[in-house]
């Protein structure tokens, strides 16, 4: 990558502290590696034998593992710049990048923070703020209001002089945590209360602001760069319209088929609204354009940081960013952006399971084994330990080729080629996001995931299926093998006729011969003796039946057939009770909201399995695992046998 600066390289930093974790520190550590300048790596006590943590050249510990007590703990990231001689902090993207008091500590303390100023980061830093700020300039921006100091009875009455439907979000942070969709006033309260629960909970703010939902939405940010020296300029314009959950998922540059005029629109109001608050370091300007009117955009707000998804501006620009904002930061000069080359796409993967909902997946990885050909920012390598402490994004693939098309399908391959075992991830789907018509054609809007669920999971190929029977019948006939859990390798599936019988996940049931194959198969064993094997991106968990755990499955499945549903509420994945939302003896009806669990950033209710009265055996505040019993549900005819 090259850089734009071309005013005398100033005075540089000889050591600098990169305060984040995971992908975001090991991209940052990169550069800080080319560029000769030492690198200091912060960790929690989840994170002690993290990639980032070995890779930087210095590493400090912060605390415990929830972020609040370490990666969010301002002093402590301070105390650490301070013992390490670290004459800059760079935030990378999420936990305090966006700080004023990490901005203000950092100017009390006399070291440089790779940011923009403070005054930039209070008024871009807090969305409402940002809103009105912009549109102060002639930037445009979606009907909505402010909620901060409003009951919920005014906020009622405001929401129907806006109109719903209605986007309800947090003033503060971003990446569409705590955001709601409200369709009508029957709904506004209890948004209200989820949005304010988790703004308070990522943020430590539960300020809302509300806004015009658009139904068929394209979000596309601008990535914009400004110097000291009064130099604001946009690094053209990104597509991040495939999200779910308001969550991205896949992004590219430039953005897929937005016409001229209304990219050149973009770019200006992006510059505009960075030069209303005089920007300086990186940053991105994010809009909304209607997919039925793409003439309109409107601005949604600015993050005043670096994005997970630079890596595709970097791509088509021929520009080191994080090497861009040192240099900057350093009081260097920008020159007008290049010209851009080609297309990039980027995939990113979660620890989660598509086929569940999305529902975060924790634990050892395995074997992670990245594709070559494209670029990889990874936070874990083989080894690695998935927590639910932090955001379930562990990797992302990116692609750059001469056009959207080709770039989609190198995208696609390389997907193909990555491998993890251990946790479940989203690989498969995004191959599928690939191929999808819709995505091909650049027909986008925020909603197109969401209309491709629920996603079914398919089963295990033959191959697959042959793979893990070889594998069961080489860890039984070598026994020291058998008691190393995790030992990964790659075999040729060979022609030894052994039966085996296998349950997956959903508890689907499959019998599988070791069979002649000429496919090479990825396969691990985890510490419960389950087998994982993985398959052009697609990756399925099997565990190993024997004779005893069949009868006993056969009766389970019998005693099923003669109860409608049981009465236990489990947990769908490992976490946090962040709420409980009916008290115990209560009456509830099927599908009664139960208790709420946050893990990775994503909080998920726990329902009423059926109509009955609630014994709940947890509390708010509680760690739970995935498929505890949370609560119990008695029928009133259950009830009345038992007296």
């Amino acid at each position: 990558m090259t850089s734009i600066i071309t005013a005398a390289a100033p005075r540089g930093f000889d050591t600098i502290l990169v305060a984040n974790r995971g992908e975001i520190a090991r991209r940052i550590v990169r550069t800080l590696r080319g560029r000769g300048i030492r690198s200091v790596a912060v960790f929690s006590d989840a994170d002690a034998t993290a990639p980032h943590v070995t890779e930087a050249d210095v590493a400090m510990r912060l605390g415990p593992a929830p972020a609040s007590e370490s990666y969010l703990d301002i002093d402590a990231v301070i105390g650490a710049a301070r013992a390490s001689g670290a004459q800059a902090i760079h935030p990378g993207y999420g936990f305090l990048s966006e700080s004023v008091g990490l901005a203000e500590a950092c100017a009390e303390s006399g070291i440089a923070f790779i940011g923009p100023s403070i005054g930039a980061l209070q008024i871009m830093g807090d969305k409402a703020r940002a809103r009105d700020h912009v549109s102060r300039s002639g930037v445009p921006v979606v009907p909505g209001f402010d909620a901060r100091g409003l009951s919920d009875a005014e906020i009622g009455e405001e929401a129907e002089r806006t109109g719903f439907p209605l986007l309800v979000k947090p003033s503060a942070g971003g990446g569409g945590k705590g955001m709601e969709v409200v369709d009508d006033a029957s709904g506004l309260r209890s948004a209200l209360a989820s949005a304010r629960r988790v703004a308070s909970a990522a943020f430590g703010d539960d300020a809302l602001i509300l806004e015009r939902l658009i139904r068929r939405p394209r979000h596309i940010e601008v990535q914009v760069f400004g110097d000291a020296h009064g130099t604001v300029i946009a690094l053209g314009e990104r597509e991040c319209t495939l999200q779910r959950r308001h969550q991205k998922v896949i992004e590219e540059a430039p953005s897929a088929g937005i016409p001229e005029a209304t990219r050149a629109r973009l770019l200006d109001a992006a510059v505009t609204a960075a030069r209303s608050v005089d920007y300086v370091g990186a940053g991105t300007v994010e809009f909304l354009v209607d997919a039925d009117r793409q003439d309109e955009i409107f601005f949604i707000e600015m993050n005043t940081r670096l994005q997970v998804e630079h890596p595709v501006t970097e791509a088509v620009t021929g520009i080191d960013l994080v090497a861009l904002q040192i240099d900057v930061a350093a009081g260097a000069a920008l020159t007008p952006a290049p010209r851009l080359d080609g297309h990039a796409v980027e995939a990113r993967i979660y620890a989660e399971s598509p086929e569940r909902g999305f529902i975060p997946s924790t634990g050892q990885v395995l074997l992670f084994d990245a594709p070559r050909g494209v670029r990889v920012d990874a936070a874990v390598e083989t080894g690695s330990e998935v927590t639910g402490f932090y955001d379930p994004m562990i990797a992302k693939v990116v692609a750059h080729a001469a056009d959207r098309s080709a770039a989609l399908r190198l995208l696609d391959e390389a997907l193909s080629r990555t491998t993890v075992l251990g946790v479940d991830t989203n690989i498969d789907f995004l191959r599928q996001l690939c191929q999808d018509e819709r995505v091909v054609s650049g027909d986008l809007d925020t909603g197109l995931i969401e209309s491709l669920l629920p996603i079914r999971r398919r089963p295990p190929t033959p191959t697959m299926l042959a793979a893990a029977a070889a594998h069961v019948t080489d860890r039984t006939r070598d026994s020291e093998l058998g008691r190393k859990a995790g030992r990964v390798w790659q075999r040729l599936v060979d022609d030894r006729a052994v039966d085996h019988v296998f349950e997956t996940d959903d508890e689907e049931v499959f019998v599988a011969s070791t069979i002649a194959s000429h496919h090479v198969t990825a396969v691990a064993s985890d510490s419960d003796g389950a087998v994982w094997v993985a398959e052009d991106g697609r990756t399925v968990r099997l565990r190993p039946l024997d004779r005893r755990q069949r009868m006993l499955r056969r009766l389970a499945a019998q005693d099923a057939r003669t109860t409608a549903s049981g009465p236990d509420a489990r947990a769908p994945m490992p976490g946090s009770v962040v709420a409980v939302h009916v008290v115990d003896g209560a009456s509830v009806i099927a599908g009664t909201p139960i208790v709420s669990i946050e893990a990775m950033k994503m909080e998920h209710p726990v329902v009423a399995p059926h109509d009955g009265t609630v014994r709940l055996l947890v509390a708010e505040g509680d760690q739970v695992r995935l498929d505890q019993v949370v609560a119990r549900v008695t029928e009133e005819e259950d009830r009345w046998r038992s007296s």
